[in-house]
């Protein structure tokens, strides 16, 4: 037996041992536990599944032990990963400092920064937010306005970031700022800092959505001060940073695929609606429609998959990442409307007596999908990085 395969029958025996059994059924979202000042456990199972992992390094397994994390090697940190995708085990925690600041903290930031922000991130002790959208720069963030002057060894930040997730639940934010208004390429005047979500002047305002939830927020500057040691790589530099972020996002999102986020089972929601007692479906046009849901999103894990392995052989993968966040948010979205229409009048469920808490949360994540197509990047842009860098087309 090679060493791979003595680390896979340790890691399986280990989940097995550590990872309770509701920990391994399929997630919603008030099963998700966010690491933070403010975490909440639903059950003792949960606690459980999050200090254990917590223990082993394992929120990041691949971040060295220095920081907190498990100091595994990629090709270790990926069989942790294939075996805790056959169990079926959660997440332990979501945190979006960990799937995306935290890689670029440890390429860009000081020494200060990785001791200050990646072992609170290792802890589940801090929550992050993202503060990039502006109300007049969203696809084109390049043109936004909040802006940072230098005083001493301090910022001060005025302005204001919009579509914010969960940043009144947040510690703190990763931000662009305008920090040189006079550059002649707007790219080129921007830098990336770290915000206490806490400090005075900081004010949150969560917008209502039409799924009738309230996960993103509107965030308000109003001469916050931050020490100038809270921004990561140079100064008028953000940029760069920021690029390097967005892939760190959109290979986060694309990670849904593997169960880290609450979905619905099409074959398993469809059973109650289209199936007979032999458990066959009964509208041939629908369940074709299904297999081809199906063999889609059978198609994007095993290109998943690959992708994963072109990663530990050190290609670049930074195209792939960009198509899989895109076809991920479109099959999401195309899947949901197709279980609308296989429940029909039955998917409307909004709060009514009369339906069930499946058929209320189908409605809501309908509606909630309608963002996927938005969020991390619109699949507008998301065309447009695909066609340039990808595919070499002239701009």
């Amino acid at each position: 037996m090679n060493e791979i395969e003595s680390w896979r029958e340790e890691v399986r025996a280990w989940l097995e041992q550590n990872c309770p059994a509701s920990m391994r059924l399929p997630i919603v979202p008030d099963d998700m536990v966010w690491g933070g000042s403010q975490v909440e456990f639903g059950s003792a199972d949960q606690r459980v599944w999050f200090e254990r992992m917590r223990d082993r390094g394992w929120f990041a397994p691949d971040w060295p032990t220095a920081y907190g994390g498990g100091g595994l090697s990629p090709r270790h940190a990926r069989v942790l990963e294939q075996e805790m995708l056959r169990l079926g085990c959660r997440q332990p925690q979501y945190n979006l400092g960990i799937w995306m600041l935290g890689p670029v903290l440890l390429e860009y930031g000081s020494e200060e920064q990785k001791q200050t922000h990646l072992k609170p991130m290792m802890r589940g002790t801090a929550r992050w937010c993202q503060g990039f959208s502006e109300p007049n720069a969203g696809s084109d963030l390049a043109s936004l306005r909040t802006s940072a002057r230098r005083e001493g060894d301090e910022l001060i930040i005025n302005g204001s970031k919009i579509w914010t997730s969960y940043g009144e639940k947040s510690d703190w934010m990763y931000a662009l700022v305008r920090t040189d208004p006079a550059a002649a390429i707007k790219q080129q005047g921007i830098s990336f800092v770290l915000i206490d979500m806490h400090a005075p002047g900081v004010t949150v305002k969560p917008i209502e959505l039409i799924s009738g939830k309230s996960s993103f927020c509107e965030v308000f500057f109003d001469d916050v001060r931050v020490p100038a040691g809270n921004v990561v790589g140079p100064w008028n530099g953000g940029w760069s940073v920021a690029k390097k972020l967005l892939q760190h996002e959109r290979a986060a999102m694309s990670k849904f695929s593997e169960g880290s986020a609450p979905s619905h089972d099409i074959l398993q929601v469809a059973s109650g609606y289209l199936f007979d007692d032999q458990g066959r479906c009964t509208e041939p046009v629908l369940r074709d429609r299904m297999a081809g849901v199906l063999m889609d999103s059978h198609a994007f894990a095993l290109t998943h998959q690959r992708v994963k392995e072109e990663a530990l052989a050190r290609m670049d993968v930074s195209g792939p990442v960009s198509i899989m966040k895109l076809v991920m948010t479109e099959q999401e979205a195309a899947k949901y409307e197709l279980l609308m229409q296989i429940m029909g009048h039955r998917a409307l469920g909004w709060e009514e007596q009369g339906f069930t808490a499946l058929e209320h949360d189908i409605c809501r994540t309908w509606l909630l999908s309608k963002t996927y197509a938005i969020a991390g990047g619109s699949s507008e842009v998301q065309l447009n990085i695909i066609a340039k860098r990808v595919l070499g087309l002239p701009a």
